[in-house]
């Protein structure tokens, strides 16, 4: 007997299991509706703002109830692909746009076109569009972003006299350079630390200001590298305050953001380009009485375009309620709430309803210098070229570490970033 029981009790489980995966009807015997939302916020803040609207959602909503699923970026990618290929993903998928393009060529996503409601297509701008748009397909809802801007020790460059930057005259990067310059000394501080433990995308999407795009699609469909003048402004910048100027660490070129705080705190480095978000850290863990401000990245030929890969909903194209999983994301991104997600997360909405609210305009924090930049946030270079993941990892990666850190010279990158380059594409475009 106790052996059937627990036989029994094993066989409910698993259907419990099943009914809670895409692959079942995701329905109860009464007839309502149970959604998988799997969210990867991390910060106390943001977790709890999701948990907030679902709470909402499901108080409102009594045939559709929403369940939330706490997921990790640092696997998603794997975890979403062994979920698609076991018929187990969830229904409401919030990742990265430049994380969706495997997923979308392989028919992993729903395209939202014909799903969601006209308020929120007409509330984003097109070129936040652009960065979940795969084919003729839209597979996400772009909602939240972030630019790289510069965290200034306010006093430091208060008391050197330069000009400050503003979004209206922003910096060039020959400015950038000249000022590094002027701010470091030979007493171990520094005008500026990149932390460039992942230098690809840093330098791809601050490179569209100066005219780079390096990804090239043909007239056959085919995208190819060149690697341009309009290429070459931001690596050789960074590389010549490294290794000529002496006015760049070159210690903190394999940290990650976080790893410059400490020096930054402690007066070694004047400024650290970091993502926008990198704010709440600052907030959270900056000494007592220590003064910091929010500078616009340097600005190029195409003044301060920069390249972004906004965070994304997105609906499991085997969810057997696409209508309802895509209601859910209505709901959620609703301005009012869209203001929610970016102050928990401390990021920019790409909702032009919800960039106009008074709490993102706020001088307090950087928030007016950030929103100030949303109009020139564009899709990042690589967001919809298959095979960019091998490309980065095996090729660029190296090529760029290589020569920030004056291992090599520009003929070189070039030379690996095109030659090697295109040969990892092109196995990708036969």
């Amino acid at each position: 007997m106790r052996t059937k029981r627990l036989v029994a009790m094993g066989v409910a489980l698993l259907l419990m299991g099943s009914a809670a995966c895409t692959g079942g009807d995701g329905g109860a015997e009464d007839g309502r509706i149970t959604l998988r939302f799997q969210s990867l916020a991390w910060q106390e803040e943001s977790v709890d703002v999701n948990k907030e609207l679902v709470k909402e959602w499901n108080a409102t909503h009594s045939d559709v109830k929403v369940e939330y699923v706490q997921g990790s970026w640092d696997s998603v990618h794997d975890q979403l692909l062994t979920s698609f290929e076991g018929g187990e993903a969830p229904d409401i998928i919030h990742d990265a746009s430049d994380d969706l393009a495997d997923f979308a060529y392989g028919g992993y996503l729903a395209d939202l076109r014909d799903l969601l409601p006209e308020r929120l297509k007409s509330d984003i701008p097109q070129r936040s569009w652009e960065t979940v748009t795969f084919g003729d397909g839209v597979y996400g809802v772009p909602f939240l972003q972030e630019p790289r801007v510069l965290i200034a020790n306010a006093k430091w460059l208060r008391e050197s006299g330069v000009r400050i930057p503003t979004p209206e005259k922003p910096w060039t990067w020959g400015e950038f350079r000249e000022i590094t310059d002027e701010l470091g000394d030979e007493e171990g501080k520094y005008g500026v630390a990149w932390p460039l433990k992942e230098p690809v995308s840093a330098t791809l999407n601050l490179s569209l200001a100066t005219g780079g795009q390096l990804f090239h699609r043909g007239a056959d469909g085919k995208v190819r590298i060149r690697f341009g003048a309009g290429d070459e402004v931001v690596p050789r910048t960074i590389h010549d305050q490294v290794n000529t100027d002496g006015s760049a660490s070159s210690s903190t070129l394999g940290s990650g953001g976080s790893d410059t705080l400490p020096g930054f705190f402690g007066g070694k480095y004047a400024m650290v380009p970091l993502g926008f978000s990198y704010r709440q850290q600052i907030v959270q863990q900056a000494p007592k009485g220590f003064e910091w401000q929010v500078l616009p990245a340097p600005a190029g030929a195409d003044g301060l375009t920069q390249g972004v890969s906004p965070q994304t909903l997105s609906v499991a194209e085997d969810s057997p309620h696409k209508k309802e999983a895509a209601a859910f994301i209505g709901f959620l991104l609703q301005p009012s709430n869209m203001v929610r997600l970016a102050l928990g997360d401390w990021m920019l909405p790409t909702g032009t309803g919800a960039l106009r609210d008074p709490a993102l305009r706020v001088e307090e924090d950087g928030w007016a210098i950030g929103a100030g930049l949303a109009r020139y946030l564009r899709s990042a270079p690589a967001q919809s070229v298959r095979g960019y993941p091998e490309w980065k990892d095996k090729v660029a990666t190296p090529a760029f570490q290589e020569y920030y850190s004056g291992a090599i010279g520009l003929g070189e990158l070039r030379e690996r970033l095109v030659r090697d380059g295109n040969l990892v594409l092109a196995r990708y475009q036969r």
